[in-house]
């Protein structure tokens, strides 16, 4: 947990939702109010008390009219091309909050550092569970899924869908979608996030 923590920090995601709020001169009711999420909550995200899932920092990209990229791009980077080794990846894992259900998975961006991407890739490692409806999520954009292993059960409005490896899927994001793991052991995709800022 502790190596999880450090590379939050290193990536400052408190920090660019906290600075960018201040450029834009919102207060954490404002940003509560255009988000829908609690002021609380929006106070330990900005001080990496916990650590949002990827829906809800496209709300937040969204009431501050960033890109998504905006939280995993280091300042200055002007690179054309980046390199992610796999121990260079960093790995984001949402702490569990008695009134905010945990989402069920791990995620690590697969670009970190490049600058004013459309796509956003991560690499996905999902927990066996058994679904729930307050594990759905919507946001504006599109999402493409591609299972590398395990099994997984993909709730899609009212479609319920069983993804082996080797399927993949791509829908609309603003459809209430979310994700579960059907078996006990590894069960990881590459995901691509596609929002239009």
């Amino acid at each position: 947990m502790d190596n999880i923590r450090d590379e939050v920090k290193e990536l400052q995601i408190g920090f660019k939702v906290r600075r960018l709020r201040q450029e834009k001169r919102l207060t954490l009711q404002a940003l509560s109010d255009a988000t829908g999420l609690s002021k609380p909550l929006i106070s330990q995200i900005e001080n990496d008390q916990v650590i949002p899932p990827l829906a809800t920092l496209l709300r937040i990209s969204k009431a501050l009219k960033v890109g998504l990229h905006s939280f995993f791009e280091e300042e200055g980077d002007t690179d054309k091309c980046i390199l992610v080794r796999a121990d260079q990846r960093r790995r984001l894992q949402r702490r569990h909050l008695p009134d905010h259900p945990a989402p069920p998975y791990t995620y690590h961006s697969l670009a970190y550092g490049r600058k004013h991407k459309h796509m956003e890739p991560f690499l996905v490692e999902f927990e066996e569970g058994q679904w729930h409806d307050e594990l759905f999520v919507r946001h504006e954009g599109e999402e493409f899924l591609f299972l590398l292993s395990g099994e997984l059960e993909l709730h899609y409005g009212e479609q319920v869908m069983i993804m082996k490896p080797g399927d993949s899927v791509y829908y609309d994001s603003s459809e209430p979608h979310g994700y579960v793991a059907r078996s006990p052991g590894r069960t990881q995709a590459v995901a691509v996030l596609y929002s239009k800022e």
